[in-house]
């Protein structure tokens, strides 16, 4: 899938232009998916500590590194 394709199940969220704590943006926009969805996250650092919750709530992520400074998690509803 590319991450850039838009679609009615596919949403995106960009954390670099949220001033703050991302988290509860990230959760609202889990939370708001189609069934079968999917978002795509961008980060300035690969945000390992959000593993733990996503797998706790049921989603599958794949991350992939798209420049130094720009990570990719692609978050998927199981």
């Amino acid at each position: 899938m590319n991450p850039d394709a838009a679609d009615d199940k596919t949403r995106k969220l960009d954390a670099r232009d949220i001033d703050g704590e991302p988290f509860d943006q990230i959760m609202s926009a889990l939370d708001s998916l189609p069934e079968d969805g999917t978002l795509v996250l961008i980060n300035s650092f690969e945000p390992e500590p959000l593993y733990s919750v996503l797998e706790r709530r049921g989603y599958t992520y794949m991350t992939s590194q798209a420049a130094d400074d720009e990570w990719r998690v692609t978050i998927t509803t199981a």
